[in-house]
């Protein structure tokens, strides 16, 4: 057995396929990415609590001596093992290495792929038609977001995809629709983009935030950024059956029928949901990026045929 077998054994640390498993529940419970493994590094600890390890545990170390140079180099045992760990789950797929998730985010972190999110998700005894409304980051589906943030912003550009109509649904649109979701949501940094409601559920699994199409589905409107808002759930509906649009200025446009509800209609105690869009007279919060905004040809089809004047 080798020295560290030994100090693995010695120290009765968790089995290299105990911490694979706990590696991936700790990248789905962080939105599919965690940071390298340094010290101090929090999921270095959070997954030494799953664990309950204890302070020999944690702060154990290997020493190796490098003769020719005279010195001893030291290295955390439990970063050690974290590490491996890890490495196991990349050469099986099921998460990317920092090296490569750099070339698509910049940021130096594991990443889980496709197939690490559906073995994930059978850890956690979740179903996977739950899949496309998690929040999940994988691999393939950063690397459409990263294709959609950085496509050219077209002068004339044409929001219906009329292949649309002959098109089943395949995994690889399932993806183009995940990295649209997520796209517009990072674009707009989980905020509605008409009243900035910025909420998760307690668990941080869900946000309450959806990625809209300006040109709907049923219109066969493109999976493309310059096609969706960020919008809460009842933003989303009203803009959705047409009770306000934008203009080509970005801002809010209430439809002419709101005049005519009943007075207790659009309600909730004292807030008047209708009115307060019609008192807006601000831009709708947009994007740091201008060549990611909502394309003009968009807003417009929605004027023309959603919106109801």
């Amino acid at each position: 057995m080798s020295y560290e077998g030994k100090m693995l054994e010695a120290l009765k640390m968790p089995h290299r396929k105990e911490v694979e498993k706990e590696l991936l529940k700790a990248l789905f419970k962080h939105n599919g990415v965690i940071k390298e493994f340094s010290s101090g590094e929090e999921i270095v600890d959070e997954i030494a609590e799953d664990f309950r390890l204890n302070v020999k545990q944690r702060t154990a170390y290997l020493e190796t001596k490098y003769l020719k140079e005279n010195r001893i180099k030291k290295s955390s045992l439990w970063h050690r093992l974290l590490f491996r760990a890890a490495d196991s789950l990349a050469k099986e797929k099921l998460i990317s290495r920092p090296t490569h998730t750099f070339k698509i985010t910049n940021k130096k972190e594991w990443m889980l792929t496709e197939a690490g999110f559906d073995k994930s998700l059978k850890l956690f005894n979740i179903p996977t038609k739950q899949k496309n409304d998690l929040p999940i980051k994988s691999f393939e589906v950063q690397k459409i977001v990263k294709k959609l943030n950085e496509a050219s912003r077209p002068e004339n550009y044409n929001p219906v995809d009329k292949k649309k109509k002959i098109i089943k649904k395949t995994k690889e649109t399932t993806l183009r629709w995940r990295g649209f979701r997520q796209a517009i949501i990072e674009a707009y940094d989980s905020s509605c983009t008409v009243c900035g409601m910025k909420i998760c559920s307690p668990d941080a699994f869900l946000w309450e935030v959806e990625a809209a199409h300006i040109v709907p589905h049923r219109a066969f409107g493109k999976d493309d950024i310059w096609n969706g808002l960020a919008l809460c759930h009842l933003h989303h509906w009203a803009f959705d059956v047409g009770w306000f649009t934008l203009s080509d200025s970005y801002k809010i446009q209430v439809s002419s029928k709101a005049n005519s509800l009943p007075p207790n209609f659009g309600k909730m105690d004292n807030y008047n949901f209708l009115e307060s869009l019609s008192t807006k007279r601000s831009r709708i919060l947009l994007p740091s990026r201008v060549n990611i905004y909502p394309h003009r040809n968009s807003i417009s089809w929605h004027r023309q045929n959603i919106f109801q004047k």
